[in-house]
């Protein structure tokens, strides 16, 4: 085996990488701080009308009849400030973050970094029913991005960097530092390396021990002790919970899109879409005042069960309602902070009829299975329930419900709620990961050994018959020397070339001396990334020790033998024991 082959193709750059984004993790923790105070802020000037960066929940407004007309002024700004400044603050972030990193080699507009946390204040300070996490997850992304975009670094490193930030962000908003990390490989790293690992996790780290004393300590939503082990009981109608939180994540993602197909019918400029959805924000607020804004406090009560029935309905049915409305009109907001508050709104209802294991059990559970379900994110929703509310016994129900619905919302649904924006784009992502087939078959397994060798000594026209005739399918033949020894190669082309030319020669005059070639000790993947660097199909095989030693040929055609073993493995079923063979064994034991 070569010995530079190893588990993981990681080098030392990835110190200075996280050096980076430790630096971005205290960065962000600033910004995440500066959203919420803007977000504070001008919920005072729109609600209260007073210049404060006190926290002040909008339902307790006294605005009267007038609150309709704070959400539609809130939109026309965001509309204005969409069209005349930047189009990507529309949305909820992390679609965007995924697009600047797929189509766009993580480079993101500065003055996104500026225009998106403002607009998502102005947003939410308004009245509207979404979360900080994704703006400040874009944010944070932002900054990362530009911080790369001023070294001399590869797009790679770009990503990691942008993620990062990413992570830190909803690091430093939710103090929840590893579902962070977590929620940045299920959805916007697209690898599972240590190159990105190391860093990204540092920077969620340096932004968790800086929220602690910039913003607060954790949990943002302590609740209850519970029970450990619940039960074969308790475990079914976690399942029942799963599939119905699964059901309810489909009707969350169908509903926004619904509103925004309705909202693409208009005939007006999508500039004004924002304030045709701050009209329903302040119906539904007018109707329902705990609808308004982030609902962190909604949130905190549910768990607690310190609301009643006519709260919990209107949470599922009002902030659902505007929610996708709003959403679906392109403004600015979160995902996170809603999908928990119609989660655990579902959950309430639940503990009305479901069994008893303590205050918040069910909220918790459904929760966790929305978010799950939704953003097809189940590690991260687990996770993230267990740090928002430090309670770690309710490891095992999140789990069931969670993959339950999980389970439910990826045979039912081709994409998520935040994959689907990005498809209505133009561009296809999938959220699959495997192990390349490339990495783990050699070169020895597919290369070709029965070839036709050239003598340098040959004359060119001496070929004439056999390339006429078309005799060998060979593209690329080797040129070696009666002794064995590989002395280059020459291709087909210069051979009919030479012929056509008519002109008098020996093969040996025509060969490449000096060839790329492919060693039977490597894996595929290095000999494909070597076919792309040099503009090769073909390679010959020659023994790493020995360089002269010709041991066969690789060709693109034969990386497809690696596929298709792939392929056969996904389709082809069979039976590889028998009855029968357990019966032979039992009674070969009895004779011994």
């Amino acid at each position: 085996m070569h010995p530079e082959l190893g588990d993981f193709t990681t080098d030392t750059r990835t110190l200075v990488i996280s050096l980076i984004a430790i630096g971005l993790g205290g960065l962000s923790t600033i910004l995440a701080l500066v959203l919420l105070k803007l977000i504070d802020f001008f919920t005072n000037v729109f609600f209260f009308h007073t210049f404060d960066l006190a926290h002040r929940s909008p339902a307790s407004h006294a605005l009267g009849l007038w609150v309709v007309f704070v959400p539609i002024v809130g939109g026309l700004i965001i509309g204005f400030m969409a069209r005349y400044g930047s189009e990507r603050i529309r949305g909820h972030g992390i679609p965007e973050a995924i697009e600047a990193i797929l189509l766009n080699g993580s480079r993101v507009e500065p003055k996104l970094a500026v225009l998106k946390p403002l607009s998502a204040a102005i947003s939410i300070g308004s009245g509207g029913p979404f979360g900080a996490e994704g703006p400040i997850i874009m944010t944070g992304g932002a900054f990362g991005s530009m911080a790369a975009q001023f070294l001399h670094l590869t797009s790679t490193e770009r990503k990691t960097l942008l993620v990062a930030g990413a992570a830190a962000g909803m690091s430093a908003t939710f103090a929840a530092p590893a579902a962070a990390v977590l929620l940045a490989f299920e959805l916007l790293l697209f690898e599972w390396k240590p190159r990105s690992i190391v860093p990204v996790a540092l920077a969620s780290i340096t932004a968790a021990i800086c929220r602690h004393y910039w913003i607060g300590p954790g949990p943002l939503f302590p609740t209850a002790t519970h029970e450990a082990f619940i039960g074969a009981q308790g475990a079914a109608f976690c399942v029942l919970g799963g599939v119905l939180g699964g059901l309810l994540s489909a009707g969350l993602t169908a509903s926004v899109y619904f509103f925004e197909d309705a909202f693409q019918r208009l005939p007006i400029h999508w500039m004004w879409w924002p304030a045709i959805g701050g009209l329903f924000i302040g119906l539904g607020g007018l109707y329902f005042p705990e609808a308004f804004g982030v609902g962190y406090s909604t949130i905190g009560a549910v768990l607690q069960a310190n609301v009643g029935l006519s709260v919990l309905i209107g949470v599922l049915v009002v902030k659902w309602l505007i929610w996708a409305i709003a959403l679906g009109s392109g403004t600015s907001g979160g995902v996170l902070a809603p999908l928990l508050m119609i989660g655990g709104a579902l959950g309430g209802l639940e503990s009305i009829v479901f069994p008893g294991y303590g205050v918040g059990f069910w909220p918790m559970v459904s929760m966790a299975a929305v978010l799950g379900g939704t953003m097809r994110s189940p590690f991260t929703a687990i996770l993230f329930a267990l740090e928002l509310t430090h309670e770690f016994n309710m490891l095992f129900p999140l789990m069931v419900a969670v993959f339950v619905s999980y389970a439910l919302t990826v045979l039912t649904m081709k994409r998520s709620i935040l994959t689907e924006k990005v498809s209505r784009r133009g561009f296809h992502l999938t959220r699959e990961y495997a192990v390349d087939p490339l990495e783990i078959i050699f070169v020895r397994e597919v290369m070709r050994t029965r070839l036709v060798a050239l003598s340098p000594w040959l004359a060119a026209k001496d070929l004439k018959p056999m390339q006429r005739h078309g005799r060998y399918p060979q593209r690329l033949f080797p040129v070696v020397s009666e002794a064995g020894v590989f002395e280059g190669i020459v291709t087909e082309k210069q051979i009919l070339e030479f012929q056509h030319e008519e002109r008098t020669g020996q093969i040996g005059a025509l060969a490449n001396r000096t060839p790329v070639v492919a060693f039977p000790d490597e894996p595929l993947r290095a000999v494909v990334y070597r076919m792309a660097e040099h503009g090769l199909t073909r390679l010959p095989v020659v023994e790493r020790e020995d360089p002269a030693k010709l041991v066969g040929l690789v060709s693109l055609r034969d990386m497809l033998k690696a596929r298709f073993r792939t392929l056969r493995e996904e389709r082809h079923r069979e039976r590889t024991l028998r009855v029968r063979q357990f019966l032979r064994l039992g009674v070969n034991a009895k004779s011994a």
